[in-house]
């Protein structure tokens, strides 16, 4: 039997996240969809224009330059000077991509095409994604153990605990942002050419393991990055991932309270409901009892 306090909060939290999902992709159809279609206008317009100027490209010829396009991106080959990019499947990019499958990031610029390496990928995958979530799970600890006893250093010092909570959450609040997100941010803009708000994007879609793909660091096979530069991206998701999940614990923490508060209320109310209608039906009974007979 389910408990009738949780139905109501399961079927509420579930209408929220298909509502919230449904919204979101509103959103994005307002957002993106005009440029979709003029994205497409404008690339038959260029396969028109590239066609008529060059005249001995026929339709399959056109197929077989954007088929060898196609492969060449697929294996950081640069089209202009005929180089790949610095260590392309060799052991510091495959390293990297190791760490992609683990975090489950997978931006998809590089993946397995030997049988033998996609079985071996689904095998480590397997057990590398579990033990990638232990290890987070265990720094993610140790930051708020870090939190807990400067928040308790200051309350002993002040003898505010709320206060010394707060001022601690928020600190290592904007430390992280600052670090995970401001100064690669700025990093990437001058390394990758990108704009802030792409490097901010790129960011924020590498920590969350979403991983589109659509802007990958240390990957243009044109631009000569310095020696550093991998280790950087590396101790940088490594601990980002850490940071961020725990600000998602947090988060998650504050919908399961409000989760439990909206419950709790839920149940109070049900509880007053049915103690009113016992109180109802017992001083309908006392009424009962006091009511005089008639007799003739």
């Amino acid at each position: 039997m389910f408990n009738m306090v949780c139905v109501p909060s399961i079927v509420m939290l579930g209408v929220v996240y298909v509502a919230y999902v449904l919204i979101g992709g509103v959103i994005f159809w307002k957002l993106e969809g005009d440029f979709g279609e003029k994205d497409i206008r404008l690339l038959l317009m260029n396969k028109q224009k590239l066609l008529s100027t060059y005249t001995c490209l026929e339709l399959n010829g056109l197929e077989e330059v954007a088929k060898v396009i196609q492969d060449a991106s697929k294996v950081g080959l640069s089209l202009k000077g005929n180089s790949t990019t610095d260590g392309f499947w060799k052991f510091t990019s495959s390293a990297v991509f190791a760490a992609t499958v683990v975090t489950t990031i997978g931006y998809g610029n590089m993946s397995p095409r030997s049988t033998a390496a996609q079985i071996f990928c689904v095998f480590f995958a397997l057990f590398g994604i579990p033990l990638n979530v232990v290890v987070l799970n265990r720094v993610g600890k140790y930051m708020i153990v870090i939190e807990r006893n400067i928040s308790t250093f200051l309350e002993g010092q002040t003898g505010r605990a709320r206060c010394s909570h707060f001022f601690v959450h928020l600190v290592s609040y904007l430390s992280g942002a600052l670090l995970f997100f401001i100064v690669p941010m700025v990093v990437f803009q001058l390394h990758e050419g990108w704009t802030f708000s792409q490097a901010i994007y790129y960011c924020f879609i590498t920590l969350s393991t979403i991983g589109f793909g659509d802007f990958v660091a240390d990957n243009n096979p044109d631009k000569v990055y310095p020696e550093w530069y991998s280790f950087f991206i590396a101790c940088w998701i490594f601990f980002g991932l850490a940071w961020l999940a725990l600000i998602i614990n947090h988060s998650s923490d504050i919908l399961e309270k409000l989760n439990t508060h909206l419950k709790q209320c839920w149940g109070g109310h049900q509880q007053e409901e049915h103690e009113s209608s016992d109180n109802d039906t017992q001083l309908q009974q006392e009424d009962k009892v006091k009511q005089p007979s008639l007799t003739h």
